[in-house]
């Protein structure tokens, strides 16, 4: 057995974690030692305790490393550990950096340059779009899009950076032969293929609440600031502005609507320091890293939505008329009637129109918005 392979071993161990890692190692001196000590030796250990004393000798005999091998394998997953020389210098640099990192993709030099973007899973269409553009604009200068790969802020944000064709890492709160959420399996592949899909835990750990926190501390630490678009006053995505503050990370947070439950919890963290973000602009300023880069990594330009044309030239009339009437607020079909001054009918056949050509998208309830 090697050190990694004890590395996993000792990942796999309920309660070591990597704090307590670091001092078996700072107590026993090397891991083939670690294997080799009696539960008393165990105890002498400050950090562990006598109950953890007693589990981890038994575990070390216990643990199936094959099954957990062959499912790297069979994944074409790739191990890191924290002795390595491709662990990442951000995530290094933390309190408690994960033991082992599972890796499905490449982390590469480059992702030093990185910065999250974290928020709701039940967010707006706003902040969807916010999301999505600010994982664009981040991208497409250079800078690796890190997130959580959840429904809402989370997916939009990857979604961005594939579509600038730039890195993104998803970092997991389950192992990567269980990827969570279900419908989000092609995503993570899609960011494999150009970036990396990263977990802490072992290849079959389901989803768990307690997970997730954990998680949280990995995001921010990859990153050099972190993002909130969208949250709840008690949203997930505030654990890891409260980690990136822990970490000596900058906070950032996009203002939102006063009213809205989503835009509580970034509104709160504007009011209490973060660094109000109205677009990559302000982001890449605070960080110092405007143009830092640029010249390595390239800037990808935007793309229109219908063979690269503008959107003025390839509507007419009545159907610049209805698009000019949308935002990213929904809207009804009977107030764009109303607006517009042009029947139902007509305004069904026009927003069916405007929907092929990618310039709007229906809502439940018959809103529309602007993309």
């Amino acid at each position: 057995m090697n050190d990694a392979e004890r590395l996993l071993v000792l990942n796999m161990i309920e309660d070591v974690g990597s704090i307590r890692t670091q001092a078996l190692l700072k107590y026993f001196g090397s891991l083939d030692k670690i294997f080799k000590a009696s539960e008393d030796e165990f105890k002498r250990v400050k950090e562990i305790g006598s109950i953890l004393a007693a589990r981890i000798p038994q575990a070390i005999k216990e643990i199936n490393l094959k099954k957990e091998l062959d499912l790297i394998k069979k994944h074409g997953v790739k191990v890191v550990t924290f002795l390595d020389k491709g662990y990442p210098e951000n995530l290094k640099n933390i309190y408690d950096p994960p033991v082992i990192l599972y890796v499905k993709g490449e982390i590469l030099p480059e992702d030093k340059l990185a910065i999250a973007i974290v928020g709701s899973r039940l967010a707006s269409f706003y902040g969807l779009q916010t999301a999505e553009r600010l994982g664009f604009e981040l991208a497409s200068h250079g800078i690796t899009v890190v997130s959580g790969l959840a429904r809402g802020i989370d997916s939009s944000s990857h979604k961005g950076a594939l579509k600038a064709r730039k890195r993104t890492i998803a970092v997991l709160g389950s192992g990567l032969a269980n990827i969570y959420p279900d419908e989000h399996i092609k995503l993570a592949e899609k960011i494999s293929e150009s970036g990396a899909v990263i977990s802490e835990f072992p290849m079959l750990t389901r989803p768990d609440k307690g997970n997730f926190p954990k998680r949280n501390r990995i995001i921010s630490g990859l990153s050099l600031g972190v993002v909130c678009v969208e949250a709840a006053e008690k949203s997930g995505a505030l654990i890891t502005c409260d980690c990136a503050l822990e970490q000596g990370r900058e906070v950032f947070a996009v203002p939102g609507k006063v009213d809205s439950m989503t835009s509580k919890g970034t509104n709160k963290l504007i009011k209490q320091g973060a660094k109000l973000a109205q677009g990559v602009e302000d982001i890449l300023e605070e960080l110092n890293i405007e143009t830092l880069n640029l010249s390595t990594y390239g800037v990808a330009k935007p793309v229109h939505p219908v063979g690269g044309q503008k959107k003025s030239s390839i509507l007419d009339k009545t159907e610049s008329l209805v698009y000019t009437l949308l935002s990213s607020d929904p809207k009804y079909i009977d107030d764009i009637c109303l607006e517009s001054g042009i029947a139902l009918s007509k305004v069904s056949s026009i927003l069916l129109n405007l929907e092929i050509k990618k310039f709007v998208k229906q809502l439940p309830g018959k809103n529309f918005v602007k993309i």
